[in-house]
C-alpha cells in the first residue's frame, strides 16, 4: 500500500474510531461501572471483533448487500432496535459494586465481537473503509493491511474511552450519581444512532 494511502487510512481509522459511537459510549459506561480490568474482555472484543468484521465484509458480505439491498435495510432496522434495547439496559444498570443482577455483568469478549455486527457505526466504518482504501489491483493485501491498521488503532482508542470512564468512578461514588450517569450514557447511545436512523427513515 502506498505511503500516502496508508497515512490517509491511519488518519481515517483514528478519527472514525475515536469519535463518539455505541462502542465508545458503552466502554465508558463499563469503565465507570466495572473498572478497567473487568472491561478488558469487552475492549479486546471491540478491537478484534471489528477487524474480523472488516475481513468478512471485505471478502464477500458487501457483495451480498449489493445483490440484495433490502438485506442491508433489514439489518439496519434490527440493529437499531437492538441498540435501543442496550440503551435501556445501560440506563437501568445497577450502581457500582452491585453484582447481584445479570445486568450488572460487563460485556464478555464474544458478546463484544458479536456486537460489532449490530453496530450501525461499525457497518458504516467498514463499508466506507473498504470502498475508499482498498486497491483493486492488490485487493487482498490492502484489505489485510487495513484490518491490521484498524486493530492496532482501535485498542489504544478503546483503552482511552474506558480509562475516561474509570477516572469518573471517584466522582460517581453514590448510587444516585451512577444512575444519572448511566441514564446520560444511554441517551448519548441513542443520539449516536441518529445517522443510522436518518438514513433509514429519510
Amino acid at each position: 500500500m502506498p505511503s500516502n494511502l496508508l497515512s490517509a487510512l491511519v488518519l481515517f481509522a483514528l478519527v472514525s474510531s475515536f469519535t463518539p459511537g455505541p462502542n465508545n459510549m458503552m466502554l465508558m459506561a463499563s469503565g465507570v461501572n466495572f473498572g478497567f480490568k473487568r472491561t478488558l474482555p469487552h475492549m479486546l472484543g471491540v478491537a478484534l471483533g471489528f477487524g474480523m468484521m472488516l475481513l468478512a465484509v471485505g471478502f464477500g458480505i458487501s457483495g451480498l448487500f449489493k445483490a440484495y439491498p433490502f438485506l442491508y435495510s433489514v439489518l439496519k432496522i434490527c440493529s437499531i432496535a437492538y441498540m435501543l434495547f442496550l440503551a435501556y439496559k445501560v440506563a437501568t444498570a445497577g450502581p457500582v459494586g452491585n453484582d447481584i443482577s445479570e445486568q450488572s455483568k460487563p460485556m464478555t469478549f464474544l458478546q463484544a465481537v458479536a456486537f460489532q455486527w449490530v453496530n450501525p457505526k461499525a457497518w458504516t466504518m467498514a463499508l466506507t473503509a473498504i470502498s475508499a482504501y482498498t486497491i483493486p489491483d492488490d485487493y487482498i493485501n490492502s484489505l489485510l493491511v487495513m484490518t491490521l491498521v484498524f486493530v492496532l488503532v482501535n485498542f489504544p482508542v478503546v483503552s482511552i474511552w474506558t480509562t475516561f470512564g474509570v477516572s469518573l468512578r471517584g466522582f460517581l461514588r453514590d448510587a444516585q450519581k451512577v444512575r444519572i450517569f448511566n441514564i446520560i450514557m444511554a441517551i448519548l447511545l441513542v443520539i449516536s444512532l441518529w445517522p443510522a436512523l436518518a438514513g433509514t427513515f429519510k
